[in-house]
């Protein structure tokens, strides 16, 4: 780990995509203690200060329109605030977040959500459904809690942490195609690039979750080199395996990356198997990026304390929503760690990252970007769209956007 650490802070000798990432990561540290970044754990994250009165939670309901699924939350005093909920799970959670999850929010100041992150952990024992399914549920009612003291508070969502630092985030296009041939995938890489201006973008390795079975033979070897020599030496490149690997096929794979100046390796193992990403990441010089089906944070706090990646990919729905990825970014920036969060897809996801790279220090130098959505959104002070490669983050109060109000009208609530 040692030699890894050193390279990734010394080493000039590699092409200018791979330097495009490590050129903007946070600056190398001395390795950190458990102890440390459970100090940073304990901290605060919210500004609370421009809320000087309480604003108690008065209804939560989950809507759903068609397959859309939206959330309403109101205060005591009148406030509303619609919020997206993750699309493409929480259909199948609503008993979990009807049930279990709302009833520990209800009738509580949503100045105190860092308490009640907590609190609905105890609530009803729900440690017990400790998973990724429990905190998307949770992220879904954070989410609109933010928005709803934004709008008490009359402030865009940047200043509940700590302000913007940037307006204007850069993103990569991903491909979510695998199984196709190599010259399949390129030709559907470059049709991203031509319309987007992106300029860096990622694909898909392996067979996902395969035990070593690549999706057709040979296409990630061919590939790997392919997109390079189509894109050149100025494109930034990621590719993500998706759990497909043991550590030694992992290992194997990573070389020919880094032999081709990928920016990042993500996901080479069994998303839990951490030890297994650790050996790869501690037997390569390009960065590992993992953590996008994380929801612990004491396990959070050791792949950052171990080193068990390089570049740490909280996803705002799977981990329990911004200020437990904030809690993540926070410990990453301790140990000189870049932060990349994880876009699971659907809803206004691509608005999320946005927001959240828009106020991250240690922030990577591209966020994901899947801008497709069906739920009817405007804004005033963004187009919400790729333009030459960038996305401008909405100003206005909370997200800064507005759902459009017929479709919330049309909305029902949804009963069990």
């Amino acid at each position: 780990m040692t030699t890894r650490r050193a390279f990734l802070q010394t080493s000039l000798a590699m092409t200018g995509a791979a330097a495009a990432h490590r050129s903007t990561a946070a600056e190398p540290a001395a390795p950190i203690s458990s102890q440390e970044l459970q100090t940073i754990l304990d901290a605060p994250v919210l500004d609370r200060s421009t809320l000087r009165q309480p604003v108690k939670i008065a209804s939560i309901e989950l809507l759903q329109n068609g397959n859309s699924h939206l959330l309403r939350t109101r205060s005591a005093d009148g406030l509303e605030a619609i919020t997206v909920p993750h699309q493409a799970k929480i259909g199948v959670l609503t008993p979990l977040l009807l049930k279990n999850v709302i009833p520990a929010f209800v009738g509580r100041d949503a100045r105190e959500i860092e308490k009640l992150l907590w609190d609905v952990y105890r609530h009803a024992d729900n440690y017990k459904l400790q998973g990724l399914a429990l905190w998307v549920c949770v992220a879904a009612v954070e989410m609109g809690i933010l928005e709803l003291l934004c709008r008490a508070a009359k402030r865009p969502l940047a200043d509940l942490f700590g302000g913007r630092r940037k307006r204007d985030v850069a993103v990569y296009y991903a491909s979510g195609t695998r199984g196709n041939t190599p010259e399949a995938e390129v030709a559907a890489l470059q049709k991203m690039v031509g319309e987007s201006g992106a300029r860096a973008i990622k694909f898909r390795l392996g067979g996902r979750m395969s035990r070593n079975a690549d999706s057709l033979p040979g296409r990630t070897e061919a590939l790997i080199p392919l997109v390079r020599k189509t894109f050149g030496d100025a494109m930034t490149l990621y590719a993500d395996s998706n759990s497909s690997y043991d550590a030694a096929e992992g290992i194997r794979i990573g070389r020919i990356m880094e032999a081709h100046g990928y920016g990042f390796y993500e996901e080479p193992c069994e998303f839990d198997d951490l030890w297994s990403t650790k050996q790869v990441a501690d037997a390569l010089t390009i960065p590992v990026a993992g953590g996008e089906q994380e929801f612990s944070l004491h396990r959070w706090r050791w792949m950052i304390a171990e080193r068990g990646v390089d570049i740490v990919q909280p996803d705002l729905h799977y981990g329990g929503g911004f200020i437990r990825a904030t809690q993540v970014a926070r410990m990453a920036a301790a140990a000189g760690m870049t932060v990349v969060p994880h876009m699971s897809g659907g809803g206004l996801g691509y608005l999320e990252v946005v927001h959240f790279a828009s106020f991250t220090p240690n922030i990577g130098p591209y966020m994901e970007f899947k801008g497709s959505t069906t739920i009817p959104v405007s804004c005033d002070s963004s187009t919400l769209r790729c333009e030459q490669g960038l996305v401008q983050c909405p100003t206005g109060i909370g997200f800064g956007v507005t759902i459009d109000p017929e479709f919330v009208r049309a909305a029902k609530p949804v009963k069990l």
